[in-house]
């Protein structure tokens, strides 16, 4: 292997760690109590190497923000092709997939939605930082709708109203006590049945003009992203 090579596998290999152990201090000692110098040495790392690779505990969470939507989508992208299931079992795989995926970081989870309410915090879930990862979380929803017959304008908003009631979910997730989160789990099941039930009446032709007009005001709003320009215009 040559030097330039054996650096950057390396270099991976480093940031990975820092990567991993930073999250386990996070969800152990809490994102706020935890130091970098802290999260260096537990990778066996120095600290000019955490800061780096992450140039703030902040630069850490957006990696994992970035690390779930890769194995959301992954996961997804993986049971879709293995089946052709109809609109609410793909929706459901969607949604109980991203539960899977955060079983274990409810209290991290608890910690990181605060800032939610600061829109120029860098992890604010909706915040212009955070706009790549929000993108492409939108973009899994709307691989679920896959070849199913609905109408331009429903096709069009329904990735986004679809990612607003997952982080409305997830929202209830973190203050699920029960077994396993299974009030969630029910909670989910029964939301995505009156959402297909919901889809059948609104496809009508009868209310296309309810939905133009909806449409017009989520874009007016800049409510409605573009999520394919948004990936094209900003680095992965």
């Amino acid at each position: 292997m040559f030097k330039s090579q054996e650096a950057t596998v390396k270099g991976g290999l480093s940031r990975a760690a820092i990567l991993e152990h930073a999250l386990r201090l996070f969800r152990t000692k809490g994102f706020d109590n935890s130091k970098m110098r802290e999260i260096a040495t537990a990778a066996g790392a120095a600290l000019g190497a955490a800061y780096y690779y992450f140039p703030s505990k902040e630069a850490i969470v957006q990696a994992y923000y970035e690390t779930v939507q890769s194995e959301h989508e992954s996961r997804v992208r993986s049971a879709l092709s293995e089946s052709t299931t109809n609109l609410r079992d793909r929706l459901g795989l969607v949604f109980h997939s991203k539960l899977d995926i955060l079983r274990d970081d409810r209290k991290l989870m608890g910690t990181l939605f605060r800032y939610t309410g600061e829109p120029d915090h860098p992890l604010s879930v909706l915040g212009p930082a955070t706009r790549t990862s929000r993108a492409q979380s939108i973009a899994i929803f709307a691989s679920a709708l896959g070849n199913e017959s609905l109408p331009k304008d429903i096709r069009e908003f329904l990735p986004t109203a679809l990612w607003v009631l997952h982080m409305g979910i997830l929202i209830f997730f973190i203050y699920d006590n029960s077994a396993a989160q299974q009030r969630t789990r029910k909670l989910t099941n029964g939301v995505l049945d009156l959402v297909v039930g919901l889809l059948r009446m609104v496809k009508s032709p009868l209310l296309k003009p309810f939905r133009g007009k909806l449409v017009a005001l989520l874009r007016d709003v800049d409510l409605l992203p573009q999520t394919h320009e948004i990936l094209k215009e900003e680095p992965q």
